[in-house]
């Protein structure tokens, strides 16, 4: 079930974020070297709920959207290949649009080339922009961007 999050989970989006960012980015934050920095990535769901973000949580995902922006989508591994990420995925957009955005932004790590299929599979095209990560080793985030307006991208 799909729900929208309360401002009382950002502990359990960040639990999300870690388990499944460790499954999918070890290559990139081996966790020997670069432990994830779960108080930080608490503290910032917990800001942004407060703050009346929004955010949709199932048992094994997240996602969550600010403006233009596709802020965060995590899910566990043990629903990958599940159709979670679609449904997730899906729900941002129709989001995004009830909003009034036109385009939506996001950014994906480089080297997670799994995120960036999924993202390329369902039209995101990157558009140019690049950032450095703010937790080290400070690995690149290549800018995507979706016309919201085309028929082809409609939940």
């Amino acid at each position: 079930m799909i729900r929208e999050a309360r401002s009382d989970e950002a502990e359990s989006l960040a639990a999300i974020q870690r388990d499944a960012s460790l499954a999918a980015n070890a290559h990139i934050f081996p966790p020997e070297l670069y432990p994830f920095p779960s108080k930080a990535v608490e503290e910032r769901w917990r800001v942004y709920t407060e703050a009346g973000g929004w955010a949709t949580l199932a048992d094994e995902g997240f996602v969550a959207v600010d403006g233009e922006w596709l802020e965060a989508m995590y899910v566990l591994p043990s629903a990958w290949g599940s159709g979670l990420a679609d449904e997730l995925h899906a729900a941002a957009l129709d989001q995004l649009r009830a909003h009034g955005a036109m385009r939506a932004r996001l950014w994906v790590l480089e080297l997670n080339g799994r995120a960036r299929r999924f993202y390329e599979r369902h039209g995101w095209q990157p558009d140019g922009t690049t950032r450095e990560v703010e937790f080290p080793p400070h690995p690149t985030d290549l800018g995507y961007a979706l016309d919201l307006g085309s028929a082809d991208h409609r939940s």
